[in-house]
């Protein structure tokens, strides 16, 4: 783990972030995002972008519940919202490019064995060349849903007050 990027050694099964803030680090992206309880037990089942409709309620759910963290100033939920939101967009983005949501080819080798946490995770097949993205992957229904999402999700990443408590997290917990 570096300084303060995400640690990936804890024990996630049962760590409980809302009691054990000082352990959560921020990270990069969404690192963390299906692993972080009780946060991620509280957002996932809301996250859905089959369609730029069901993309939308998800969103907006998933958004009031950032800004219920925020009110309750719990940083740490607040921030595993933003990156449920940021999740959207690039997965949806990821099906927008690839129907079938493979980006690489396939083949016998594993460029992600002996690799570490999190370069072992996702498709063993990084590394092999990229499939061609789908003709309409800028119009189609999940380009649409990765819109709604990118929208929700910058504007959790600038809100204010989001800032101000992420500010405020790292000035208490991360060392100086």
């Amino acid at each position: 783990m570096t300084k303060n990027g995400f640690n990936y050694t804890l024990d996630f099964t049962s760590t409980n972030f809302r009691l054990q803030p000082h352990l959560y680090r921020i990270g990069v992206g969404e690192q963390g995002v299906l692993l972080v309880e009780p946060y991620k037990s509280e957002i996932l089942p809301h996250w859905r972008f089959k369609t730029a409709e069901v993309a939308l309620a998800s969103a907006q759910k998933i958004y009031s519940l950032f800004e219920e963290y925020l009110a309750q100033q719990d940083f740490v939920g607040a921030d595993m919202g933003r990156k449920f939101l940021q999740m959207g967009f690039t997965r949806a983005r990821r099906y927008a490019n690839h129907k079938g949501g493979r980006k690489y080819q396939t083949s016998g080798t594993d460029h992600s064995a002996d690799k570490p946490y999190p370069y072992s995770s996702g498709s063993a097949h990084k590394g092999n060349a990229i499939l061609p993205q789908e003709d309409d992957a800028l119009t189609n229904e999940k380009a649409q849903a990765a819109a709604v999402f990118k929208e929700f999700w910058f504007r959790a990443k600038d809100h204010p007050e989001y800032l101000r408590q992420k500010q405020a997290f790292k000035e208490q917990y991360y060392e100086k």
